[in-house]
Formats: structure tokens, sequence, C-alpha cells
């Protein structure tokens, strides 16, 4: 039996982002160059620190949740970036991915705050089960399924 969820976000980001933070959201995205000094999650916890993994970067067909792994990251015409992400996750990754999705979660447009309930980032599901819970971040804080 494995502990994977499957993580779906799906954001519309403010227009303020300089250009490294964008940067290393693509390296993370799996989209670009890793960066040399990372900023939105500096420490990533991980056991080879020299060497740190992006964390939404998965792109190809998924091992438990079924369908496609992928993440995208595009500029809107008028204003702001639209990002997209589905990915395979295991709860020893939730501090390390809540991380960024905290960063993510300042940076979401009104559209996603939930008036005393956070910032609605996506979804998340168990990999055998077919109903998804909402992916909230409340006060700094990712709230994960337990």
């Amino acid at each position: 039996m494995a502990d994977i969820h499957e993580l779906t976000l799906a954001l519309d980001l403010r227009d303020e982002l300089p250009d490294a933070e964008v940067a290393e959201l693509l390296w993370h995205l799996g989209l670009g160059a890793r960066p040399e000094t990372p900023v939105i999650v500096p420490s990533f916890g991980y056991e080879d620190e020299d060497d740190p993994a992006p964390l939404l970067a998965d792109h190809g067909a998924a091992h438990k949740v079924g369908g496609a792994l992928t993440s995208a990251l595009v500029r809107r015409p008028a204003d702001g970036w639209a990002l997209a992400s589905r990915q395979e996750i295991h709860p020893d990754q939730f501090d390390e991915v809540g991380a960024l999705l905290t960063w993510l979660a300042a940076r979401a447009t009104d559209r996603h705050a939930r008036p005393g309930d956070g910032v609605h980032l996506g979804w998340i599901r168990f990999y055998d089960s077919d109903r998804p819970e909402p992916l909230v971040a409340r006060d700094g804080t990712v709230e994960w399924p337990s």
C-alpha cells in the first residue's frame, strides 16, 4: 500500500513577482534551471541539501493516481500569472511542498480568497479515493489531510 496523494493546483498569481522568484518557481515546476540561491523555499530539508530537488516538477505518466503529471506557468496578457499543476506527493513531502504553497497563497489573486476560510489552492485526494478535498492555506500553513 502506498501513501501517495494526488495534488492538483489551479491558481492565478498577482503580477508583482520579481524575476528571481519567477525563475525559481519555474524550476520548482520543472520548467527552468535551478537557481543558485533559492528565495521562495530557501531550506529544503532534503537529505542532500547540496542538490535539492524541485517540488512540483514531475511530467509524464502518473504512477499511482492515473493520468498525467504536469505543471505550467503562463503569463496572462493583461496582468499576472496562471499556474496549474498535477502531481503525486507523499506525506513526507508535505512540509517542503507546504512551504512553496504558502508562498503561492500569499501571492494568489483575490479570487482564491475565501473570507474566513483562507486561500483555496486546489484539491488533494488519496490515490485510491474518488473524492478530492479542497486544499486551503490558512494563517501561513497548508491544511493537509490527516
